[in-house]
């Protein structure tokens, strides 16, 4: 038997096996009849077997017996589906397969073989069709054993490597496709044999034979072929190369995480390392961002000449690779490139770059590279790179650089493509960063300098402050701080915060701050000073025509501001206080004990409301006040309470040592964090006590006489203190007050002297009148007694106190009387 003849004997019984067999003569009648048919049709062969056959088939299906006999005739043969008719009338679908039957001198007759496939598995079609199927289907199938050995394999299979389908016979996956892994493919498949689940749409990502310098990406599906008992024999997969849309999905993917990753802060540094993050994942080996320096400062870009060598700063860099060695420059240092070199070309045209394979044996572009950094892109390990600039806006600000090292496959337009739309969602963060940082900063050099650039020497306390503005999100606020000298050597503490954040922040605390120093010049007390302040702002919003409740527009912006003012007098050791909307301060004892001052608290400025009222406390020597802002509680960990946020206020009091200037740095970065939501302002003060040797006062009688007696009290007292320099000035300004207060005012008249940083000569009495200053003509007897005393001192003024009044005057230490 030949080659062909076995093939067909094959297929003959792979076709019969389980077909119904009957015998027709020339003309279509039935004249052998089997059991086989009987059991598929139900018709005994008495019923049958002289009958034609179109008695057996449907009436559309009878029409056609003329037809399939010629072709019969002419073919030699025919196989089809046909609807037969059982007995009972049903319909039975069965496969057909008619065959001469020659019997030797006998006349011609016609075997035909009968096959239900109703029942079947939707093999409605001849095995030549099916192995058709398989054979030239595109996609790659393979049929494996119970031992995972290739049995069989069609054609496409071929395209991804491993060899042709003969090669393929008796190997397993490891042997034909060597590198991917087969660990987790056999495992899929032993899965399929054991439960006989078929698994759909499992992915494999790697290398093939087919492309072994690409990643590539396949669609597997497995399903377990059993024998007619119902036993394993193998596993049936089909293979399918979804390579394009794996990589469509990754573009996408990380797209969506340069979105979410990208542009979270308004700092330059971090957007660029955050693009460099980005980018290493799935794309890149080794990326640089590396920016002009004057975008780093938040300047408008420097646009250099294609023959500069410009100063680029590395702004980002990240690597598959612990500690990114491929880089020659670090972070923060400058990046010089040749001139002509591609990253420089790029960022002067504003055009793209990509060399699909470097020369390995080819210098890095950077010159000036410290510590021999040098080398070739052989010694750094990168082979394909992408050079993209930048730009936003029409502004071109740096250059991105993206490298593949451990990757095999090269850059491609693809990969441009994505490079360019990753860095242009990164440089409108740059530039949107780049801007911030401009203002921000302008805003921080109005802020620093409307706020104490040192603050005024006197020895009423000893001082420290702490001032932190806001991160980059919410901007710069408006809180302040101020120690402010007043007469009789006291002093006055100020607080303050102004809502809102920004320049206009800035303006508003600068505004507010300068009406709380004219305020403290007229020495009114603290809820005085508050209540002539709210009306300020209160007046202002409404000639601006805005609402009260506008706080985020022009000179609007100081309603609802926060004010703590504080008057301490180192004579007497009292502290007199009023808030307006703002946290009462903190006092540390001299034993370390910390309390909060029991102080009511007014309505924030301009927003009207209840007076301000004012507490009163004496203080040992060596208490420190803590006067701060509410970002200094801010901050707490949780949603707290007050109490709570007190709390971790008196911790951090209670640590600090001697040091005012320590305690500052200490209690700020224990209950702030390194980039705060709000701005944050403490001043701390330690309380002095001017003792008994620093002053002396006399109560004088309303008698002229005693002018004489002042002036005599009053030298003695300077010679004591050594200061017989000052004597005669001193006696004419003590002369004259006290001979004003005598003929014009009423009451206990006092006499004081305190040596501090100046002579401080101070006359009260009980009268409410202020006096002022005249200039009398030559001919007038009187009204020079102020007149003169301006003249030799160094300032001089009036402040109301309870029951009266105290004229004052001041005479420098360290100058020459006049």
């Amino acid at each position: 038997m030949g080659t062909h003849e076995k093939r067909d004997a094959a297929r003959q019984r792979f076709d019969v096996a389980d077909a119904a067999p009957l015998l027709l003569d020339a003309r279509g009648v039935v004249t052998s009849w089997t059991r086989d048919a009987q059991r598929l049709l139900a018709y005994p062969a008495a019923e049958v077997v002289g009958t034609e056959v179109t008695g057996l088939l449907s009436a559309e299906d009878a029409t056609r017996v003329p037809e399939l006999a010629a072709r019969c005739r002419r073919d030699g043969g025919w196989a089809g589906l046909l609807t037969a008719r059982r007995k009972d009338g049903q319909p039975v679908r069965v496969m057909v397969r008619v065959t001469p039957a020659m019997e030797p001198g006998g006349a011609p007759h016609w075997l035909v073989l009968l096959s239900d496939v109703s029942g079947a598995r939707g093999w409605d079609m001849s095995r030549a069709v099916l192995e058709q199927m398989v054979t030239d289907s595109p996609v790659g199938i393979a049929i494996v054993d119970t031992d995972l050995r290739c049995v069989w394999s069609n054609a496409a299979l071929e395209r991804y490597g491993g060899g042709s389908p003969r090669e393929r016979l008796g190997r397993r996956l490891a042997e034909i496709q060597p590198g991917i892994d087969f660990g987790g493919i056999e495992t899929q498949m032993r899965r399929v044999l054991e439960t006989g689940r078929p698994v759909v749409g499992y992915e494999h990502v790697g290398q093939v034979r087919s492309a072994p310098h690409r990643e590539t990406a396949h669609m597997m599906s497995f399903t377990r072929l059993d024998d007619d008992q119902g036993h394993p024999m193998g596993v049936y997969y089909t293979v399918v190369d979804i390579t394009d849309r794996h990589r469509a999905r990754q573009r996408l993917a990380l797209l969506d995480r340069a979105g979410e990753q990208i542009g979270r802060s308004l700092d330059i540094v971090r957007t660029a390392q955050e693009l460099a993050d980005v980018a290493v994942q799935d794309f890149a080996d080794f990326v640089s961002v590396d920016l002009l320096e004057s975008v780093l400062r938040g300047a408008e870009p420097e646009q250099p000449g294609d023959t500069d060598r410009v100063p680029l700063r590395r702004a980002g860099q990240q690597s598959v690779n612990p500690g990114v060695p491929e880089s020659v420059v670090g972070i923060g240092e400058v990046a010089t490139y040749f001139a002509g070199s591609p990253p420089i070309r790029c960022l002067t045209t504003g055009r793209s770059w990509r060399e699909a394979r470097l020369d390995p044996l080819a210098r890095e572009w950077a010159t000036d590279i410290p510590d021999g950094r040098a080398a070739t892109f052989l010694d750094l390990g990168l082979h394909s790179v992408l050079i993209v600039p930048v730009s936003a806006r029409g502004v071109t600000m740096g250059v991105t650089t993206f490298f593949r090292g451990h990757r095999q496959d090269p850059f491609d337009e693809d990969d441009l493509s994505l490079a360019e739309d990753l860095v242009s969602r990164a440089a409108v963060c740059v530039d949107n960063a780049r801007r911030y940082t401009r203002e921000r900063d302008a805003a921080l050099v109005l802020q620093r300098s409307l706020l104490p650039q040192r603050l005024p020497e006197q020895a009423a306390v000893e001082v420290a402050a702490c001032y932190r503005p806001a991160d980059e999100l919410t901007g710069l606020g408006g809180d302040w701080y101020d120690l402010i000298p007043l007469s009789g050597a006291r002093v006055a503490l100020v607080v303050g915060e102004v809502p809102g954040h920004g320049i206009d922040a800035a303006a508003a605390m600068g505004r507010l701050r300068t009406a709380v120093r004219t305020l403290a010049a007229l020495d009114l007390p603290p809820e005085e000073v508050l209540a002539h302040l709210d009306d300020l702002v209160a007046r202002t919003a409404d000639e601006e025509g805005l609402p009260l409740a506008d706080t985020t527009a022009g000179g609007a912006e100081s309603v609802g501001s926060g004010c703590l003012y504080v008057v301490y007098d180192p004579v007497a050791g009292q502290c007199a206080m009023a808030a307006a909307g703002h946290p009462a301060p903190a006092v540390v004892l001299p034993d370390g004990a910390v309390s909060f001052v029991d102080l009511p608290q007014g309505p924030p400025l301009g927003v009207g409301g209840a007076p301000f009222e004012a507490v009163e406390l004496s203080l040992a020597e060596g208490s420190t006040l803590a006067l701060h802002t509410d970002g200094l509680l801010a901050h707490a960990y949780d949603n707290g309470t007050a109490d709570a946020d007190r709390g971790r206020l008196r911790r951090a009091l209670e640590r600090y040592g001697s040091s005012l200037d320590q305690a500052c740095r200490t209690v700020i970065d224990a209950l702030v964090p390194a980039r705060p939501h709000d701005d944050v302002a403490l001043l701390l003060a330690r309380t002095r006590l001017l003792g008994t040797d620093r002053v002396a006062d006399w109560e004088l009688p309303p008698d002229p006489a005693a002018v004489s007696d002042a002036r005599k009290d009053a030298a003695r007292q300077l010679d004591e203190w050594g200061l017989e320099e000052l004597a005669f000035t001193t006696e004419l300004v003590v002369s004259e007050l006290v001979t004003n207060a005598i003929r014009h005012a009423e009451g206990p008249i006092r006499l004081r002297l305190i040596r501090n940083r100046t002579l401080i000569c101070e006359v009260s009495d009980g009268s409410a009148t202020a006096p002022h200053l005249r200039h009398p003509r030559v001919t007038d007897e009187g009204g020079r007694g102020l007149l003169l005393v301006s003249q030799f001192s160094q300032r001089w003024g009036t402040r109301f106190v309870p029951g009266g009044k105290v004229i004052w005057a001041e005479q420098s230490l360290t100058e020459p009387p006049v």
